[in-house]
């Protein structure tokens, strides 16, 4: 036991985009590209009073075999455009986007995060993304890519540039450094937080020791207590290396969540969700993305591909794929064996985020659990339906917390950095 007053929870809502997440059968799920959907679930976080509101995006259509991957949403806005619309039907609501930093500029970043800093009030957030691939790169006059060794070299210099242009306002900037030699200045006043909020997701080392050294937010994935304790653990402590105390970034895993009137219901439903979330087909092309070769004819019911992967594959574009295909089939090939798992099943078990199942007594209990155990100082919370699928957690879950203690009943500061409690940067 600690005598330490209780943690206050921190939430947001993402808007599922690029994934396994929405259940697209369901007759209640909408548009992803509709701005009535996006202004739905953000004036549903609002009213739950969530910290912010997070949108994912990718600089390329993903392919499988030449084709359009199933689960990309085509015609989907850019996130910053639709972010600026909604910071007119919000009032204190967070507003995230993610942009790449390997193929913007620092200057056009920071104006545009300044722009949506002002238009907001100060409630912008930027997730930084890096990417490692051609198939990316294609889309863009410098072409090919960068090394994963460079990938967080530029990404940090980014940050590092966007933040002088920040802090000079309408002064000239005179930068040098390994990816960016600029002189010139940014059209705009310093936006209204100082910097807007940083958010960055990695688990990697070098992911880790960017967030310690950069980020405000880390949208992580761990699904026990036991990791999301030791990935919170080893991230606070490499802060002191670069000054910052341990309450100067968040770790806010991505969480699903599931209710029902009892436990019982709840984890029916949540079966029923994973197997419509991860269909046959969607099984095959998530093995296809490991093993790099077409399992248009492997039965999804039945065991994992007999034979090994091609690591050197261009079966798959546009998607993660792992460093080394064979071992993590071998893994794969060892828990499918222990638990007698077909491929299907073997899919829905290693896809899924951190979930809350249960009442929404057993889910507000839960969540405070991870967060007073240091396991996260909130969730990213990605809802399996669009637009309405955050509706049922704040009218069930967010008063329990509330009542708890553990979670704001009103804003108490107009900016995302109030909302986090982070400072305002001074001027360097």
């Amino acid at each position: 036991m600690t005598d330490r007053p209780l943690k206050q929870i921190h939430l947001a809502a993402h808007f599922p985009g690029v994934n396994n997440t929405t259940v697209w059968s369901d007759p209640a799920a909408g548009s992803h590209i509709e701005f009535s959907s996006f202004r739905h679930l953000a004036q549903t976080a609002e009213r739950g009073k969530f910290d912010f509101f997070f949108l994912a995006e990718g600089l390329r259509l993903r392919e499988t075999k030449g084709l359009i991957h199933d689960l990309d949403v085509v015609g989907r806005p850019e996130s910053i455009t639709v972010l600026n619309a909604l910071a007119a039907v919000t009032e204190r609501l967070g507003l995230a986007a993610t942009v790449n930093a390997t193929f913007n500029e620092p200057y056009e970043l920071a104006r545009r995060f300044a722009s949506l800093d002002h238009l907001s009030g100060g409630r912008a957030a930027w997730n930084v993304v890096t990417s490692s691939d051609a198939f990316t790169g294609e889309n863009f006059r410098r072409g090919g890519y960068l090394d994963r060794a460079d990938r967080y070299t530029r990404a940090a210099e980014s940050v590092q540039l966007a933040r002088e242009f920040w802090d000079a306002g309408e002064e000239p900037v005179r930068h040098s450094g390994p990816q960016f030699e600029v002189e010139g200045r940014l059209s705009l006043p310093r936006p209204p937080q100082g910097h807007p909020v940083v958010i960055q997701a990695g688990d990697s080392d070098e992911g880790r020791e960017f967030a310690a050294a950069t980020a405000d937010v880390v949208f992580s994935r761990h699904s026990t207590l036991a990791d999301g304790q030791a990935f919170h653990a080893d991230v606070k402590r490499r802060l002191a290396a670069y000054g910052r105390k341990p309450d100067e970034l968040k770790i806010m895993p991505g969480a699903t969540f599931v209710l029902g009137d009892t436990d019982a219901e709840a984890d029916e439903r949540a079966r029923e969700i994973r197997r419509a979330q991860v269909s046959p087909q969607t099984a095959i092309a998530f093995l296809e993305q490991v093993w790099g070769v077409d399992l248009s004819d492997h039965d999804p019911d039945g065991p994992l591909p007999a034979v090994d992967p091609d690591p050197d594959s261009g079966l798959v574009q546009g998607r993660v794929r792992h460093a080394d295909p064979v071992a993590v089939a071998e893994r794969w090939r060892a828990v499918a064996a222990e638990k007698k798992l077909t491929s299907r099943e073997l899919v829905i078990e290693l896809t899924g985020r951190q979930s809350f199942i249960g009442a929404p007594a057993t889910v507000a209990a839960e969540i405070d659990r991870f967060v007073q155990s240091d396991a996260a100082d909130g969730f990213i919370l990605v809802p399996h339906l669009t637009p309405g699928g955050l509706d049922e957690f704040v009218d069930r879950v967010v008063p329990l917390l509330q009542e708890r203690g553990v979670f704001r009943t009103d804003y108490t500061g107009p900016t995302l950095r109030d909302h986090l409690g982070l400072p305002v940067p001074g001027l360097r």
